[in-house]
């Protein structure tokens, strides 16, 4: 087994086994130094965002001083969410190694397919009524942002 997994599997475990949260892990690793490793934490914390993947960028992130992990590939125990494998991209970073499948993770209660299907406009129906309202107002910071000269792009 590949040892970075391996610890992603091992963090599963224990947040598991700890009632942090599902049975999720997660590993990020630049030059084959760990530079984060972290479980879910949904139930610990009553945030539905601390999922594994999330937990371990933002030690990461805190750990290396930037919000760029490019240079770093992460470990997960399981194929991301959708918010997880959006954050993985926002990071950065080129490579993502996992183990068990999205259908995995259905088969246990965790399933996603409501928010693919959302995502792919293919939801019969939505959670979440979305209207777009105030454009002209709420675009006046971009506005502002794209005339910035000291911005940092990400």
């Amino acid at each position: 087994m590949n040892k970075y997994m391996k610890i992603a599997v091992e963090e599963a475990f224990t947040g598991m086994r700890k009632g942090d949260g599902g049975p999720f892990g997660a590993v990020i690793v630049k030059d084959g130094e760990i530079i984060a490793q972290a479980h879910n934490e949904v139930i610990k914390t009553n945030d539905p965002t601390m999922h594994a993947e999330i937990n371990a960028i933002r030690q990461a992130t805190k750990k290396l001083g930037r919000f760029d992990l490019s240079d770093c590939e992460i470990y997960s125990s399981c194929e991301p969410c959708p918010m997880c494998f959006a954050a993985i991209h926002w990071a950065k970073m080129k490579s993502l190694y996992f183990g068990a499948s999205r259908e995995d993770a259905a088969d246990i209660g965790f399933d996603d397919q409501y928010i693919y299907d959302v995502i792919n406009k293919t939801a019969d129906h939505e959670q979440v009524h979305t209207r777009i309202i105030d454009c002209d107002h709420c675009n006046e910071p971009f506005k502002e942002w794209k005339q910035k000269e000291d911005k940092t792009q990400y």
